[in-house]
């Protein structure tokens, strides 16, 4: 689930490229949640998404809403988030809120300690902003 300042903010209104849609739709089918999302996101080409979109392999900063303390995490594939500790997987339910999230949106996800919520403060690093179409 999503939220920013308007009160109509939806699901829907997350952005996907084509080629993070595909390569997710396999990886769904054991990710209720992940397959749910992917049902609802608008879908554009990879050099038409928006620089402040959430996309695989984006570095995102997030400032957690009890400590807004800035952290850094790269939004990854399941075979990657164990490279590096700020990897998270796109299965996760962190995870998942981020994808196809804006810079300045507060995503929610459930954890075992209940709900949790940050909001998405920066985009240093978007692969397909950097050129980097089918990374």
């Amino acid at each position: 689930m999503i939220e920013t300042n308007s009160p109509a903010t939806t699901v829907a209104e997350r952005t996907l490229t084509l080629l993070d849609h595909a390569r997710l739709r396999k990886l769904a089918t054991t990710a209720p949640a992940l397959q749910d999302l992917l049902d609802q996101v608008d879908l554009v080409e990879s050099h038409d998404v928006a620089p402040d979109v959430v996309t695989m392999n984006s570095r995102v900063l997030l400032a957690d809403d009890a400590s807004r303390a800035p952290r850094a995490l790269t939004l990854c594939y399941p075979q990657d988030a164990q490279q590096a500790p700020d990897c998270i997987s796109v299965l996760s339910p962190a995870g998942t809120s981020l994808l196809g999230a804006r810079v300045g949106t507060t995503v929610r996800w459930h954890s075992p300690a209940g709900t949790r919520a940050a909001r998405i403060v920066g985009l240093p690093f978007q692969p397909e902003a950097a050129g980097e179409y089918t990374r």
